[in-house]
Parts: structure tokens; sequence; C-alpha cells
């Protein structure tokens, strides 16, 4: 028998036709359908039509289980398609997260054949990524290291030098030319969803039930006496968390400041209120009502107003908030919140550029000079018109600003006073227009209207005390007429104030409420009263010694009696006020019993030597204070407590 081993076919091999091998490569399904009873009997198995269940099976009344294996790999195949959708709408909605997280277009912008940051074959070859340089290489592996500069690009279009906006703003074309995505004009990024489960209410520092108190308790009281509620638009506490972390610790602890025994809560409220304004210095995503949380703690938290008033300004702008009024006016009615909110941080600078003797941040653009425009508007409301009164008001003030200057050593020369007339003029016209413009309230009352006439006699005062700038009695013999008539006028302003927060029922009771500004205004007053009633007798100006002492004890009896907490501004003014009484008290004492004059530093001084050592600050000190607008005083001349006041440390 032939051994010799036969050479195989290549049908025998398996290297058939490229057809026939397709063919052998798929595997065959069997189409058999008999039932596992059938199958093991090895007998035919048949159904009748429109039956599930075999012949056998129904004589035998046993369950027909079929072996359908075409049925099987059906159902597998739609169970995997399931899943394997199911995976793709996960990581599609990962990498969406991930995009907008690294500020990249949307996932929809990219080509089925783009690659994320995925370096070109040019680019391999040279050893270079088109967008990504060696920095940013060196950034991602320092990422678990710490903070690291951001350098990256953005992967959009490149600019057309046809574009219609041919000047745009300086930076924007940087960012043009350099793609650098932290050079992006007006870049914002959208804030991140708050969530109640992680804000300090869900952290128990305070309670679910006392931050509900301390919410109601602000919002009919503080957000009413500031321009109707304009400030806070959120009428339940759930609202304003889901909002803005930041300004619900904003409202809790201004609240918590306002209410007797709450020194503990308010303490928890502050440390919050710090972290948070501090943990958002540099990042860029911000909401409206973030903007009002800065805005909350700069009126009504003495210690922190200046910085908080000029981190909102610029949050503000960096969102856009000063061209809203522009949108507004083209028919954009969605604007009318941000155009509000512009002109509220208008205000909010101006009290502390007026109170720290400090040029102002926002000026008197087309936006500021049209508020009667914004005031034309359908969507406006009451609190609108109070909002806007302080406006028309910082605007004479601010002007004054300009033309004297800030040189607290500068005083006014008697041509000045011709321009110092018209600004008055300016004031008693604006009373006329607002005060009847300012309807009462349910919640305040007559405070709208009144309170156009405190900020009246506060504006009377502020202009008026520069006629005493960088004088005192030792360096003026003889006052002009022009000079006298506006000192007697600061005078009789600042008194007109004291007596307005003393009698007029709707001022007194919402003295605790109001913002700090008011209560700065208040103390100056008092103050200046006290310090020109030591240092120019009658002979000078038309001013009573007596009457002003009695007015400065009312106002710190008034100070002590309001229901307010520990370390409320009205008890340090109280404490600092009553000081400077007994200090006035002992001067009177010592001019009374030596009746004669002493001759101080080459200057008559009543009472003399004695009482200059009991402890009254000289005049050229005194008046060292009157600043631009009477300011520049320093703090620690009225409570040395309230020099760097923190509610923390004290």
């Amino acid at each position: 028998m032939d051994t010799t081993p036969q050479k195989r076919s290549p049908d025998d091999a398996g290297f058939g036709s490229p057809r026939e091998n397709k063919a052998r490569s798929v595997p065959k399904i069997s189409k058999a359908r008999a039932c596992a009873e059938c199958k093991r009997h090895k007998i035919r198995c048949e159904f009748r039509a429109g039956e599930s269940t075999c012949t056998k099976c129904t004589r035998s009344g046993i369950k027909c289980v079929v072996n359908d294996f075409s049925q099987k790999f059906v159902d597998d195949d739609g169970i995997w398609k399931s899943q394997a959708n199911a995976t793709m709408n996960q990581l599609q909605a990962a990498v969406s997260h991930l995009l907008r997280q690294a500020g990249l277009p949307e996932l929809s912008t990219y080509a089925p054949g783009d690659t994320l940051n995925g370096p070109s074959p040019a680019a391999s070859y040279h050893g270079h990524h088109p967008s990504v340089d060696r920095s940013q290489t060196q950034t991602s592996h320092q990422e678990g290291l710490g903070v690291v500069m951001d350098v990256t690009r953005e992967p959009s279009p490149e600019q057309d030098l046809q574009d219609p906006e041919l000047v745009p703003a300086p930076m924007r074309s940087l960012y043009e030319v350099t793609k650098l995505r932290n050079l992006r004009n007006n870049h914002v990024e959208a804030p991140k969803q708050t969530l109640l489960e992680e804000d300090f209410i869900s952290r128990r520092l305070i309670s679910l039930h006392e931050a509900e108190e301390l919410f109601a308790y602000f919002s009919r009281t503080m957000n009413q006496l500031l321009w109707g509620g304009i400030i806070l638009v959120h009428r339940d506490l759930t609202s304003v968390r889901r909002a803005s972390t930041l300004l619900s610790a904003a409202v809790l602890t201004v609240a918590a400041l306002h209410i007797p025994n709450r020194t503990e809560t308010l303490n928890r409220c502050y440390s919050e209120y710090v972290s948070l304004v501090s943990n958002m210095a540099l990042t860029r995503a911000h909401t409206l009502d973030d903007i009002r949380g800065l805005c909350v703690g700069a009126f009504w938290l003495s210690e922190l107003s200046w910085k908080l008033s000029g981190h909102a300004v610029r949050i503000a702008t960096e969102m856009g908030l000063h061209q809203s009024y522009q949108r507004l006016t083209r028919g954009h009615v969605d604007q009318y919140e941000r155009a509000q909110l512009w002109y509220l941080l208008y205000v909010c600078d101006h009290h502390f550029s007026i109170a720290y003797g400090r040029p102002p941040v926002i000026h008197e653009d087309v936006v500021i000079r049209n508020y009667e425009t914004f005031l034309a508007l359908p969507m406006v409301v009451p609190g609108d018109i109070r909002l806007l009164a302080q406006v028309a008001l910082f605007m004479i003030l601010t002007e004054a600003y300009r033309m004297f200057g800030s040189d607290t050593e500068q005083a006014l020369t008697d041509e000045d006073f011709g321009q110092l007339r018209v600004y008055n003029v300016a004031v008693d016209q604006w009373r006329l227009l607002w005060q009847p413009r300012s309807a009462d309230s349910a919640y305040v009352r007559t405070y709208p209207s009144k309170g156009v006439v405190l900020h009246y006699h506060f504006a009377k005062f502020q202009l008026n005390s520069l006629a005493l700038r960088a004088l005192s009695p030792s360096n003026t013999p003889v006052f002009s007429m022009d000079r006298k008539e506006s000192a007697n006028i600061a005078i009789s302003s600042a008194m007109a104030c004291l007596n307005m927060v003393l009698e007029e029922p709707d001022i007194r009771d919402a003295i605790v409420g109001v913002p700090i500004f008011t209560h700065t205004m208040v103390t100056f007053s008092a103050v200046f009263l006290l310090k020109v009633a030591i240092n120019w007798n009658t002979a000078y100006l038309s001013i009573n010694s007596r009457q002003v002492r009695r007015l400065v004890e009312r106002v710190i009896e008034l100070m002590n009696c309001v229901s307010a907490g520990e370390r409320h501004l009205t008890r340090h003014i109280a404490r600092g006020l009553g000081k400077m009484l007994e200090r006035f008290d002992s001067w009177e004492a010592a001019w009374q019993f030596q009746g004669s004059n002493d001759t101080v530093e080459g200057r008559d001084v009543p009472g003399g030597a004695n009482a200059m050592a009991q402890g009254f600050p000289p005049p050229d000190l005194i008046y060292g204070m009157v600043g631009t607008y009477g300011f520049g005083l320093d703090e620690n001349l009225l409570d040395p407590s309230m020099a760097d006041f923190d509610f923390l440390t004290q």
C-alpha cells in the first residue's frame, strides 16, 4: 500500500475561492425548532397553527420548552446594543461636562474625525502640538502639586481680518492673536449649581429653624429700608440658598448682627461669609445674587464695606452690567434687573467714597446721567424711585468732590463759594423733586419721603462743612461773609440731622436697620457740633454749646436703648460719643472754673492749658478731620474700638 502522503488540494486545505471562504466563515444557525421533549425522544416535533405547544406535549400534558437558537441570538444582540447605547450616552455626558469645565466648545462642534488636543501628523513630526505648548505640558504634570498659571489656548477658529468690529477692547485683540483662554474678553464662567446639601446650613453651622427666623427678619426690616426690597428678590430661604450661598450667608450675618443675644450665631455666620468672599476673590464664576451678597455685606458690615463694594463693582463690570442699560433701551427687557443692580452699585460705591473721603470707582457716564429714561420703563417699582433719588443726589456730591478736591489741608478760597452756592441750590432742587415722588411703604411707613429729607440735610452738611476745611481759630482771625454763611449752614444742617433722627418717629424707629452710611453721617454730625462748639465762639459762628450738648446726649440715649445685637454699630457709637461728651464737659468745667484765657501754642484758648490737659484734641487736629465733605477724620478720635473693628475679635 502506498503510504506516501497525498498533497491536499486547495479546497481540502480551506483555500477555496474568496466567495467560498466567506461562506465558510459565517456560522450557520440551525433553523430547527424542536422542543426539548421531542428532541429527547428524537421524534418529529409538530405544531398546529396558532398554538405554542407541540402536539406531543399537549397529549402528555407537560410543558413545551422550545430551543429556538436563532431567537436567542436576536435577544442577546438586543441586550448588547442596549448596554452599548447606555455606555455611549454616559461617555458623551462625561465628555460634555469636561469640555464645559475646561471652557472648550460643545461636543457637537467637533467633526467625527476630529480629536481633542490630538497632534496632527505634521505636528507629531516636528515634535510640537498646535494648541498645547511646552508650558501647558508642564502645567498638566504639575496640577497635582498645586495651582499653576493657566496658559491653555482656545481651539476656536482664527478671526477674520475683515471682522466689522474694527476697534474692540485692546485685550480682545491680544486674545484674538494669542488665543490664550485666560485673556478672553468678558469671559465669565458659568457658576456651579448651589447645592443645599453642601451649604453651611446643611453642615449644621446654624439650624434651619434659626436660619428661617433670621431670613424673615431681614426680609421685613433691612431689606425694606434699602429701597423697598430690591436688594433681595427671593421670597423664601430655600430659594436664596439655591441661588447663592454667599447671599444667604450675608443675609443671615446681617440679621444676626441686628437681633439681641445672637452673638454666637453671628460669629458662625460671619466666619462663613468671610470665607466665601475670600474663596471667590480669584474665581470667574459669579451670578447677580453673588453681587447682591457682596452689597449686603458692604451696606451693613462696617469693617468690610470698602473692600466689598469695590469687589462687587469689579465683578459686575466683568459680567457686563455697565452695558445692560444700553441693551435695555434697545428693547431687551431681560436686562432690567442687571441695569437696576448697576444703579445700586453706583450708590453703594458712592456711599463709601464719601464716608472714606476716597475717589469713587463708577463715574457719571450716559447710563448714570440718563436715570430718568430708566424710570420711564413700565417694569419700574417704587424701590427704583428711591434708588434713583440717591443716584441723583450723589451725582451732585461727586461733582463737588471733583471741583474742590480731597486735600484736607487745602482751604476753600473766597472765589470757591460762588460754586459752592450753585451746589447748594442743586441740592435744594433735588429735595423739591424727589420728596413728593417717594411714596409711603406698608413696611416702613413714611420713611421713603422722610429719608429724602434726612439725606437732604446730610448733603447740605457735607457741602458746607468745606467752609471750615483746613481752618482753626489760630489761623483764621476774620471770616468773610460767604465763609461764615456756609459754616453756619453746615452747623444748622448737622443739628437738623440729629433732630430729625430724634423727633421723626419713622426715622427713629428705623435707626437700627439703616445702612451704615446713615450711622456714619449721624455720628459725624454729632462730632462736628461738639468740636465746633469748643473751638469757635459765638463771635465767629452761630452755635450754642448747651444746645449741642443736649442733642448729643439724646443721641447717646437713643443709641443705648435701641434693640440690637451687642456688636451692632449703634453700641459703639453710643460708647464713643459718651467718651467725647465727657471730654466736652471737662473742657467746659475747666473754662468756667478758671474764668480766664491762657495762651497755648501761640493762641488764646478758653480754659487754658489745664483744659487742654483734659485730653480734648487741639483745633488743628480737629479740623484736619474736615475733608472733602467733612471726612478724613481719625476714627480713633471717636472711639478707639471702632478702628479696624472686627466682629470676631471685639
